[in-house]
C-alpha cells in the first residue's frame, strides 16, 4: 500500500472503527477484489463486536498490496459514501500539502497528476499499449468480471479492450480515477514512463 494512503487509514482510524459496520457487503467486496483471503474474511467475521470487526480489517488491509485502498473506497460506496468522501478529500489535501503526488521519475507537473484523464487520453494510452493492458487494469482494480466483458466485447481489437477497461476503471472511481492513480499502476506492471509522458506533452 501507498505510504500516503497507509497514513490516512492510520489517522483515521478510530473514526473508521466508529462509522462503518463492516457487513458482510464489505467483507465480501475485498474478498471478490482478491484484496481479502478467505481467512482473513473468517477472522475479522469471528470478531465479537462491529468496532473490533472495523479495526481488525484496518489491521489488514495496509499489508494487502497497492490495489487494496482503492478497493477499501469502492467498498464504501453503497452504504458509506461519506466516509470514502471523508477519505478522499483527506488524500487530495495531503496532496496539495505535501506537494504530493510524488512525480518520481514520470516528470509530469502536480496540476496534470491530479485531474482525471478525459477520453481521448485514455484513447491515446489504450492505443499505446500491448497485452500489458490487463495487468494494468487489475492493478487498477478492475474486477475480473469486467475484465471478461471488456474482451467479449471487443474481441478483435486490443485498443477497444484497454480502452472499455480504462472507462470503466474512471466511472468507478469518480475523482479516484486521477493520471496519478493510472502512474502508480503503470509502474507497478512496468510500462515505461515515456508512455505516459507522451499523452500529455501532446
Amino acid at each position: 500500500m501507498d505510504p500516503v494512503h497507509r497514513e490516512i487509514l492510520r489517522r483515521h482510524r478510530l473514526e473508521l472503527s466508529d462509522q462503518i459496520a463492516v457487513s458482510d457487503t464489505i467483507v465480501h467486496f475485498l474478498y471478490q477484489e482478491n484484496v481479502l483471503t478467505h481467512g482473513h474474511v473468517e477472522e475479522i467475521q469471528a470478531q465479537p463486536t462491529s468496532r473490533s470487526r472495523a479495526l481488525r480489517l484496518l489491521d489488514l488491509l495496509p499489508s494487502r498490496g497497492p490495489r487494496a485502498f482503492d478497493a477499501f473506497l469502492r467498498s464504501l460506496e453503497e452504504e458509506f459514501i461519506w466516509v470514502k468522501d471523508t477519505l478522499l478529500h483527506d488524500l487530495e489535501s495531503q496532496h496539495t500539502a505535501n506537494g504530493q503526488p510524488h512525480k518520481d521519475h514520470w516528470h509530469l507537473p502536480d496540476e496534470v497528476l491530479l485531474t482525471v484523464p478525459s477520453d481521448r487520453e485514455l484513447s491515446r494510452l489504450a492505443s499505446r499499449l500491448g497485452p500489458e493492458w490487463e495487468a494494468l487494469l487489475l492493478d487498477l482494480g478492475l474486477s475480473t468480471g469486467a475484465m471478461f466483458r471488456c474482451r467479449a466485447d471487443h474481441v478483435h481489437s486490443t485498443h477497444g479492450q484497454a480502452l472499455a477497461g480504462l472507462v470503466k476503471w474512471r466511472q468507478s472511481q469518480g475523482k479516484a480515477a486521477t493520471v496519478h492513480r493510472l502512474v502508480q499502476s503503470l509502474q507497478a506492471v512496468d510500462v515505461h514512463p515515456a508512455v505516459l509522458e507522451e499523452l500529455f506533452h501532446q
